[in-house]
């Protein structure tokens, strides 16, 4: 490859100089250019007081060691009198200013491989969308506020219940539980209680939005709502309001959903702590509800919602459907549209629905799902939510090491499985590299989305200020190599190279949650990921088994969930919670 740079055309040197020339306030760059000339003068002999933020050989040796190479003295010294030109050039930058959390990169993810095609699984869904068998009528209050969403929907359509019936209930569950679990950031009782009436006045016209017609639900506050406090979890935005709504919050109202509540959020979407205190799990109260859809798991599994939406980077919906005892999907990347809701890693994030049911998770997914102009990685590909158990030519992938040790107690899953119709594969499957380092991306692009926040001491005023929390890790980030993230954007590839072959001959994988590394594997590769419960390990301590599959084979997992859910018959066991009586 010639690398010469043609005649007549500015070198690439030379266009970072100018620019860095144009964009850079006068004393920022006659401070750069200060610093490097006088390290030009002690590298030809001089030795004249360095100022006290002037970069030297010194410098370059200090950082060597946070960028993990090593060069010599004359090596030092030759970056010493060019770095000047770097320096400003990011200094031009920062004369943006504070970039708007909704700008996207240049660069869009996709998960799919060069030619690689989603397999269609379509031919009978049609069939499969009319429900089973009518439920019997409500006996009481609590056959309400633990039904699935498909059963409150035969329900309301036969009129044993209304919306506003709906509503009245999750209202008030939520104010009841809210002083023990902090769930909820901010209840939405007025808006709410009029959209119920809204639906209402449909139905009696006749008027069905669909399966989510007159149906509360909890939203994870990191979602944009017009008038409604968004506040990411975080001090510096908890009075934040929005002058418009997210798309999936659109979505879910067109569907006929009704909002009742912003639920807890971990700051700036990390763990279960937020400004309003530690969201709990309704298990156990002692325990947080780890996070960060820390609100949505624990209202559903408190009967407060039937369901709710989360997000997920690494473990978010996944992590507290697993403490609490919910059902989690993570639909493959760009599935959801990102539109409204707080980013923190744009090529990372994903949003899905967080029920009582796995059925449940496809009846929301099919609501929210499809392409949108404002999130450039959105895509569409096809999916009808099924409404019956599949297992007929179902292959389950599994390494016997994943239910071994703390995780043998899972093992009478694998043999639900199998009893369920399921055929299981016994694979051995070892990640090419330690999935670990697949984290510096997400921490890049973490750190870049609240850059300025580290830079203006916003960071100060987050409650959760320990090592691994997002204000020290944000400020250590700001060290990670360019060149190091090139890198592991490459691996990234790899990684999704392998995961295209070890589902090759499989229509999923069957695992602990948290086993085998695969959690930050699929998170990166965007893969999609179902998580139910699966037993219990004590009273108060549900377990879950997790479901991997294709990239957009959300239908499958939802059908294999749902044998395995029939099978285990742990869905309807309900929290004691004695903080909840007499509502």
């Amino acid at each position: 490859m010639n690398t010469r740079e043609p005649q007549g055309v500015t070198s690439r040197r030379e266009i970072l100089v100018s620019a860095a020339a144009f964009g850079a306030t006068v004393a920022s760059a006659a401070l750069a250019r200060e610093g490097v000339a006088g390290a030009q003068e002690q590298a030809a002999g001089a030795a004249p007081p360095a100022p006290s933020d002037a970069i030297t050989s010194g410098t370059i040796a200090e950082a060597e060691k946070l960028a993990g190479v090593s060069f010599t003295q004359a090596e030092r010294e030759q970056i010493v009198r060019t770095v000047g030109d770097q320096v400003d050039s990011m200094k031009s930058r920062l004369a943006f200013g504070a970039l708007d959390n909704q700008l996207p990169p240049a660069q869009v993810f996709r998960v799919l491989l060069p030619g690689e095609q989603p397999r269609v699984h379509g031919g009978a869904l049609p069939s499969r969308l009319r429900f089973g068998a009518a439920p019997r009528a409500p006996h009481s209050d609590a056959d309400i506020d633990f039904a699935t969403v498909e059963t409150l929907s035969r329900w309301m359509e036969s009129g044993a219940v209304t919306s506003r019936k709906l509503v009245e209930r999750s209202i008030a569950r939520l104010k009841k539980a809210d002083p023990t679990l902090h769930c909820v950031i901010t209840l939405v009782e007025g808006p709410a209680l009029a959209e119920a009436d809204a639906r209402d006045a449909e139905h009696r016209a006749g008027k069905s939005r669909g399966t989510l017609h007159g149906i509360p639900y909890g939203l994870k506050d990191l979602f944009d709502t017009k008038g409604i406090r968004t506040t990411w979890g975080a001090e510096p935005w908890r009075d934040r309001v929005p002058a418009t709504d997210a798309l999936v919050v659109e979505r879910l109202r067109e569907a006929g959903a009704v909002l009742v509540a912003k639920t807890a959020v971990g700051a700036l979407a990390y763990g279960d702590i937020w400004f309003g205190g530690t969201c709990r799990n309704p298990w156990n109260p002692e325990q947080g509800s780890s996070g960060s859809s820390a609100g949505s798991a624990s209202a559903v599994a408190a009967g407060c919602v039937p369901f709710a939406i989360g997000t997920e980077t690494l473990g978010s919906i996944v992590s507290p459907c697993t403490r609490c005892g919910t059902t989690g999907l993570r639909p493959t990347f760009g599935r959801v549209p990102r539109d409204g809701c707080m980013a923190l890693c744009w090529s990372w994030d994903k949003i899905g629905p967080i029920t009582r049911g796995v059925l449940d998770t496809g009846l929301v997914l099919e609501a929210i799902q499809g392409a949108s102009h404002g999130d450039p990685s959105s895509v569409s590909e096809q999916f009808l939510a099924p409404r019956a158990a599949m297992t007929k030519d179902v292959r389950l992938g599994y390494d016997p090491s994943w239910f071994e040790g703390p995780n043998a107690a899972l093992a009478d899953t694998l043999a639900a499985a199998r009893e369920a119709g399921l055929e299981l594969v016994e694979k051995k499957i070892t990640p090419p590299a330690d999935p670990g380092v697949l984290a510096m991306s997400l921490m890049a692009e973490a750190a870049a989305s609240f850059e300025d926040m580290t830079r203006t001491n916003a960071d100060d005023q987050l409650s959760w200020q320990a090592d691994e929390a997002w204000p020290n890790s944000f400020r250590r980030t700001a060290f990670l190599p360019a060149v190091e993230l090139v890198q592991v954007e490459r691996i990234r590839r790899l990684f999704m190279r392998w995961m295209r072959e070890v589902l090759a001959d499989v229509d999923a994988l069957i695992l602990p949650p948290f086993a085998g590394g695969l959690l930050v594997v699929t998170n990166a590769t965007g893969h999609p990921s179902l998580c139910l419960r699966a037993g219990f390990d004590a009273p108060d301590a549900p377990r879950s088994i997790t479901l991997i599959g294709r990239p957009f084979e959300e239908q499958r997992l939802i059908e294999v969930g749902a044998a395995l859910e029939r099978r285990l018959a742990v869905a309807e066991k309900r929290p004691e919670m004695p903080w909840m009586q007499g509502v």
